[in-house]
């Protein structure tokens, strides 16, 4: 699998962190135009943490028609939505700004849901939509986690597996920090654009070994993806 997958990489390397933001947001705008032009309608799915910010600041200034993107959560800490660990916050705050004001967006979390209930809600709003989404996002935790695949998650294979065909799973992993719910293997890896954003030299080491081992969960998700992976990075 190794040299297969590291051969259907795609990297894109940008000089800083800011140069990335601009690079990345520029391809996110160019396929979400073409997806318009081509069907009407977007959709683009995100991840949280840090990574992010400049990202999604960057990208709402794009010049396109936001009033006709939908945007959904990659994963979602099980956590209200006003909280500082919040990724619904996150997109709200540094994304849905200016021009991207105008998208809409699917959220993960439901007050007074337990994590399960909110799954099968959020499967059904992602059901809703057309799939396959146009562009996913996904960034890659320090241990090789991305979306809210977990390496410590007790159930992991049976995640990827998704034999009831979920769009929206709960996950609990101790390492996690809280419940979450992520996006299945299945509608991350159907997307038509599939980007990795990360930066600096441990996150790129960090890629390149999970990519060679073949068993974290980031290189379960590339490998299994419809499209050629893009990868982008800065130090």
């Amino acid at each position: 699998m190794t040299a297969p997958l590291r051969q259907r990489l795609k990297w894109n390397e940008f000089a800083s962190p800011d140069d990335l933001a601009e690079g990345l947001a520029r391809k996110i705008g160019q396929t979400l135009v073409q997806a318009l032009a081509e069907r009407g309608k977007a959709t683009l799915a995100v991840s949280g943490g840090r990574t992010p910010k400049l990202l999604f600041e960057a990208l709402s200034f794009a010049p396109i028609a936001w009033e006709r993107v939908t945007i959904v959560l990659v994963d979602e800490r099980f956590v209200p939505a006003d909280s500082g660990r919040s990724n619904e916050k996150l997109v709200r705050d540094h994304l849905m700004r200016y021009r991207a004001g105008r998208a809409s967006l699917v959220p993960l979390f439901r007050a007074g849901a337990s994590v399960e209930q909110a799954a099968i809600l959020g499967d059904a709003a992602i059901a809703a939509l057309s799939l396959p989404l146009d562009v996913v996002v996904l960034g890659m935790g320090p241990d090789g986690h991305t979306a809210s695949f977990f390496p410590d998650t007790p159930n992991l294979e049976a995640l990827y597996e998704n034999a009831d065909g979920r769009a929206v799973l709960p996950v609990h992993a101790e390492s996690a920090g809280e419940p979450r719910l992520t996006l299945s293997m299945q509608v991350l890896t159907n997307a038509r654009l599939l980007a990795v954003h990360i930066e600096s030299e441990e996150r790129k080491a960090i890629l390149m070994q999970a990519v060679a081992d073949g068993t974290l969960p980031i290189a379960r998700v590339l490998a299994e993806a419809v499209t050629a992976p893009q990868i982008y990075w800065a130090p």
